[in-house]
């Protein structure tokens, strides 16, 4: 089980790594626009708090967003959902801690330390979803602008390195959470431990 312990928390770290960069890249759009010259060829970034013009010289110029409401609705809420994601991800990571088996923590109270990994897996399942609802709200977004008939054909977006990297992150947090303890033992253990708890006061109560 340790080594299953060990796997959940590497995913589970890079799943958090994975999050951040997602957070702080601005890549949830990219739309490329070439003029009628291949010279005045653009590229434009668009992510959680800025937006990145590259130039067909190689420069780039980035420049963060005046006022959240300069934000679509979708990256609104991305922005508030992978936030979340984040932090519930650090808590998630600190109940798998206390509840691993490598551990000390409630080293002489097996129950509480079963019961942590268990949220600990919870977490974990919720930090995934957030993380996967941002993405793929922001891609449904995306993909529906890009084949709006009403939409400028030179200036349709198409889907950024973050959103695939958001994918990831958030399957990573979500199989994490199935390794994150040691949870079936414990249950067979508790249920084993009840039932012969049960059976030997049915056989008390049936001598006397």
């Amino acid at each position: 089980m340790r080594r299953r312990q060990i796997l959940a928390v590497c995913l589970a770290v890079l799943g958090l790594c994975g999050i951040i960069l997602v957070c702080a890249l601005p890549m949830w759009k990219v739309t490329a626009f070439v003029g009628a010259n291949i010279v005045t060829a653009q590229v434009f970034w668009e992510g959680l708090w800025m937006n990145c013009v590259l130039q067909s010289t190689a420069h780039m110029q980035c420049k963060a967003y005046d006022s959240i409401l300069a934000l679509t609705q979708d990256l609104q809420a991305a922005r508030a959902l992978i936030c979340g994601s984040i932090a519930v991800s650090v808590v998630a990571i600190g109940l798998f801690v206390v509840g691993a088996d490598c551990t000390n923590f409630y080293r002489e109270e097996r129950l509480k330390k079963t019961n942590t990994g268990i949220a600990a897996g919870a977490v974990f399942i919720v930090a995934g979803v957030m993380c996967l609802i941002a993405v793929s709200w922001s891609a449904s977004v995306i993909i529906a602008d890009f084949y709006n008939p009403q939409a400028v054909s030179g200036r349709k977006g198409e889907l950024g390195a973050s959103i695939y990297v958001g994918w990831v992150a958030g399957v990573l947090l979500i199989v994490a959470s199935s390794d994150s303890s040691d949870v079936p033992d414990c249950v067979c253990n508790i249920m084993s431990k009840s039932v012969a708890v049960i059976s030997t006061n049915k056989h008390l109560h049936s001598h006397m």
